[in-house]
């Protein structure tokens, strides 16, 4: 009875599969929602302002650091829970692949989130006579708890490592 409880909490994890394969349909939708701005950006450069022009591209930017994201927690997600990837050639493409433990991808993601929280705080700052100043001051302190937050975890990942 012991065994067959074992095999089936063992097997259960291929319940995650699915989520893995709807974040990476997720990534078609992020696509697509990336070349809908920069069409939108390209087709009307020549009305953008300077500071239009950069908050545009920094949306750009999230979309690129929200897919990465995305793909290091699909990929070791998947590999550190379902199994093992056995793609012919990833090795030498995708290094990272099988090393990253779910502590490294925990603070990979919360460096993600602080990386992509600072390019929105930077827009708030660039459309600041636009925004209330108890709404900028907000953002600040949401974005002094990310960083401190990620710097604690740096800290008790090399705590736990001693």
């Amino acid at each position: 009875m012991g065994n067959l409880f074992t095999r089936i909490l063992f097997g259960a994890r291929w319940i995650m599969a699915p989520v893995y394969l709807g974040l990476s349909a997720s990534l078609i939708v992020l696509a697509y929602k990336f070349f809908v701005e920069l069409y939108e950006i390209v087709s009307n450069v020549a009305h953008y302002n300077n500071e239009e022009i950069i908050l545009s591209l920094l949306s750009l930017i999230d979309f690129v650091l929200i897919g990465g994201l995305l793909v290091m927690v699909i990929f070791s997600g998947y590999e550190n829970f379902v199994s093992r990837l056995n793609v012919k050639g990833a090795d030498n493409e995708l290094s990272w692949i099988g090393k990253m433990d779910v502590e490294s991808l925990k603070n990979k993601v919360f460096f993600s989130v602080v990386s992509i929280s600072t390019i929105h705080l930077l827009g708030v700052f660039m459309e600041s006579k636009n925004i209330p100043n108890d709404k900028i001051i907000m953002y600040m302190g949401l974005q002094l708890c990310f960083v401190i937050t990620a710097l604690l975890m740096q800290v008790l990942e090399k705590l736990s490592k001693k």
